[in-house]
Parts: structure tokens; sequence; C-alpha cells
């Protein structure tokens, strides 16, 4: 996340945290419908974002899972476990990126670091490398399928699931929250207002 800090805070001004779409959530908000053919777009930004790295027979997963209540998964790819409000998204056979609310990854890093003690493996917090849009509302598939290739049908793309793909020509994390449908995607701070405008145009073209 950018990160504007325009005084010392020992002189009386706080250090402030700015997001790549705080200046335009007015915007996302007056755009947004609701409705049978509504879609709703909005950013959800500083969430905690860690990246594991960790063979997935190594006898650390057992621990990780263990200090983190939460499963890795790695008998399939492309899920996730847990929920929004803590989870575990598969990104490679022994890659997962875990995502919370703002302000846990220290506490997730120590845990995985005392769990993975003995063996081979990384963690890093890698919250500030992306943002998070929220696309939901009865046609935000049908927004998502114009500048994805993917197969977002619910025969293939359900709750539960994620992706790593591209939304136009830029890179991201797509993941399905709720049949609605309602998507988180994790997109790099560089690319956010790209992918927002190309998000709008997708959901306002057939209005």
């Amino acid at each position: 996340m950018t990160v504007a800090s325009p005084a010392d805070p020992r002189i009386g001004t706080l250090p402030l945290r700015r997001s790549p779409l705080a200046d335009r959530a007015a915007e996302l908000a007056a755009r947004s419908t609701d409705g049978p053919r509504g879609v709703r777009l909005a950013e959800e930004p500083f969430l905690t974002q860690v990246n594991l790295r960790v063979h997935a027979g190594s006898p650390a997963v057992a621990r990780i899972e263990h200090a983190l209540d939460l499963a890795l998964p790695h008998h399939e790819p492309n899920l996730v476990s847990g929920d929004e409000h803590g989870a575990a998204l598969w990104l490679g056979p022994d890659e997962w990126l875990l995502v919370a609310p703002d302000g846990h990854a220290d506490q997730l890093i120590a845990s995985v670091r005392t769990a993975m003690s003995d063996s081979l493996g990384s963690t890093v917090d890698v919250s500030a490398n992306r943002t998070t849009l929220r696309l939901s509302g009865p046609m935000a598939r049908a927004a998502l399928e114009k500048i994805c290739s993917l197969d977002l049908h619910p025969r293939a793309f359900t709750p539960g699931h994620c992706a790593q793909t591209m939304l136009g020509r830029t890179q991201a994390i797509l993941w399905q929250l709720t049949p609605e449908p309602t998507y988180r995607i994790l997109v790099r701070d560089s690319f956010a207002n790209y992918l927002a405008d190309l998000l709008l145009d997708a959901t306002h073209e057939d209005c």
C-alpha cells in the first residue's frame, strides 16, 4: 500500500496509510448498482497477506495448521480454506497465501515460524504488494467474464475456489466468496486503478 507520512508523529501528526484507490471510494460507490442486474465494486484496503512456502509433505504442515487453526489446502489445487475473516489460498504445490484482517501479519508470521522451526520453508509479509477489490452482485460474474478467460460458471468455479489469472492485461488472484456471487480480487497496487477502470467499463457497457 502507498504510505504517506507528511510529518513526524512526535510533533503531533500521525503517519497516514493511503490505499491505491482511496481517492476513488465515492466514485466506486456511486457507480455501483443494486437490483437483479446489479454490480457493486469497492476496495478492501490493508488486508493482511502473508506468503507461505513449505513442502506439502513436511511434518511442519500439521503444526502450522494447528497453530493457525486453519487447513492448508494441498490435496487439490486452487482451493481456499477458511473464510473472508481468515483464509489460506492455494497458490502452488508448496505455496499458500494467508489472508486476514488488517494488523495480523506479525502474529501470523510468528506462529508459522515457530511451527516451522525445524523445517525448510519461508513466510513473508506481502500485505503491501496488493490491494483488494470486492466485486459482488447478480451480474458480477458476467462482468468478470468480459475480462477473464477462466470458466467462471458455477460448474467450474464456486465459493471456496481461487485462481491466479489474467484480468485484462494484469495478473491478479481471483477468489470467490459467496454464490451471489461475491469475489475478492487481489491485485498489485500499481495496477489497481487500471483494473478498477476495466471492471467499471465491463459492468456498465451493457447499460
